[in-house]
């Protein structure tokens, strides 16, 4: 299985990834743990690029560690089966990375994925999505237009140069949509946010939540494209008081708890973006005089830039002062 260089992966990749490279070369031991342990689930298979753990019957969650260096995946994401299909969530980094878990679904299940769900465009979630086309199989791929034509427009390497993304199922940006697999469904909710167009997935049963993007644990999320105000609404409307498991698109497996200390981090940094506006400082002023506060637990910061990122979003959203 190939494995992307550092180098390689910087000059490749945007969105979400690119800050990954770096961290994996400077984090602490004690941090890398934390994406290393068995956290909600049973492990049933292995790689340093990543795990993947059965969190209820016919549902796996891939959570992927690529703080060591292996970006075959990078973000996460997972299997969910019923007794007529087998549905696959993201497209990965790298098509080693869809193969794989194409594999382990056929392992797991009897079958290959017969659909693929992507969360939003950015490289990290869709550029490996031929992976799954490999050895004939043919599943049906869906994600907004937003996701398909943006992916197409920004990503390096083009995605869809392998005809892959071009044949999607459009997701209808403005209607919760089902896909049912079998005595097993699944909820397709149309958000935005993180990007203009992203999709997270529910499982009624055992009651698992696929935030994508959206969702972030212990990693400082990346805010290139977001909106401040309707990335935290839609965080917010994914929440539940069944407690369920959320896999969010990078760090552990998560629960309301956790999903708790997110917001309440990410309230905290608009409570600091507004203030450095009030002050007439620019985002770069103020990003660089603040410093998550130490009761919201540590939030793994990849570089100085970005913070600065999020105070960038937020003096976007709020206007000149």
């Amino acid at each position: 299985m190939s494995v992307l260089t550092r180098r390689d992966f910087l000059i490749r990749t945007g969105g979400c990834a690119a800050h990954l490279a770096a961290a994996s070369a400077v984090l602490p031991p004690a941090l890398r743990e934390r994406w290393t342990r068995p956290t909600l689930g049973t492990v049933v298979a292995a790689e340093p690029f990543g795990r993947l753990e059965a969190v209820g019957p016919g549902v796996w969650a891939l959570v992927s560690t690529p703080l060591g260096g292996d970006f075959t995946t990078v973000s996460n994401g997972g299997i969910v089966a019923g007794r007529n299909g087998v549905l696959a969530i993201e497209g990965f980094m790298q098509p080693a990375g869809a193969k794989w878990l194409a594999e382990q679904a056929k392992a797991l299940t009897g079958r290959f994925p017969t659909h693929v769900v992507l969360t939003h465009y950015h490289s990290d979630h869709v550029n490996g999505v031929a992976g799954y086309f490999e050895a004939g199989a043919t599943p049906a791929v869906r994600t907004t237009a937003t996701t398909r034509d943006w992916a197409v427009q920004k990503n390096q390497p083009e995605p869809a140069r392998n005809g892959r993304l071009g044949a999607a199922e459009v997701v209808d940006p403005a209607t919760e949509s089902v896909l049912d697999l079998g005595g097993t469904k699944v909820r397709l909710l149309p958000k935005a946010g993180h990007t203009a167009s992203d999709v997270a997935l529910v499982v009624e049963e055992p009651h698992v939540v696929f935030g994508g993007d959206l969702l972030w644990n212990g990693m400082f999320p990346n805010f290139v494209d977001c909106v401040p105000t309707l990335f935290e609404k839609s965080i917010r409307s994914l929440r539940h008081d069944r407690d369920p498991i959320y896999v969010p698109g990078h760090g552990p497996l998560a629960r309301n708890a956790d999903l708790d200390r997110y917001l309440a981090m990410l309230g905290e940094i608009e409570r600091a973006a507004r203030a450095s506006r009030d002050k007439g400082q620019t985002a770069a002023e103020g990003a660089a005089g603040y410093a998550i506060p130490a009761s919201l637990g540590q939030w793994t910061l990849f570089t100085p830039k970005f913070l600065e990122t999020a105070f960038v979003a937020w003096h976007r959203e709020l206007g000149a002062k």
